[in-house]
């Protein structure tokens, strides 16, 4: 089995022009996202190891904030969490994996969780 380094954000929202439904459409609506990365560690992390050793937690936050082209609707959030995959594999080439799981909070009836959760390999 080959090591490898999990990063994660976890339950961070952010409002998404998304939706298939006439009362979707035109306003953004609440997504929660939680993003993993996998990439290929370094044999050992010294305790002064800097940062470009591994990768920056916000950048997964900004995939899925700010790198969302503004203005554009996603009729479905498997269209978002695409996005998002496509947008880290650009940023950094050492991403090996990444899985976005998408909740779609303005249905929730009774608290339930209703939504997708994509996983992409790194295609060479």
């Amino acid at each position: 089995m080959n090591d490898s380094l999990i990063l994660e954000v976890a339950d961070f929202e952010h409002d998404v022009l998304t939706g298939i439904y006439s009362e979707e459409t035109g306003k953004a609506q609440p997504l929660r996202f939680t993003i993993t990365v996998r990439l290929k560690p370094l044999a050992h992390y010294e305790a002064d190891t800097a940062l470009d050793a591994s990768k920056n937690y916000m950048d997964l936050k900004f995939a899925a904030s700010e790198a969302l082209p503004e203005g554009v609707h996603f009729k479905l959030i498997e269209a978002v969490a695409d996005h998002v995959c496509e947008t880290l594999f650009v940023q950094d080439t050492r991403i090996e994996a990444v899985t976005v799981k998408i909740v779609k909070l303005a249905i929730a009836e009774a608290n339930e969780k209703i939504g997708i959760t994509l996983h992409r390999e790194r295609r060479e």
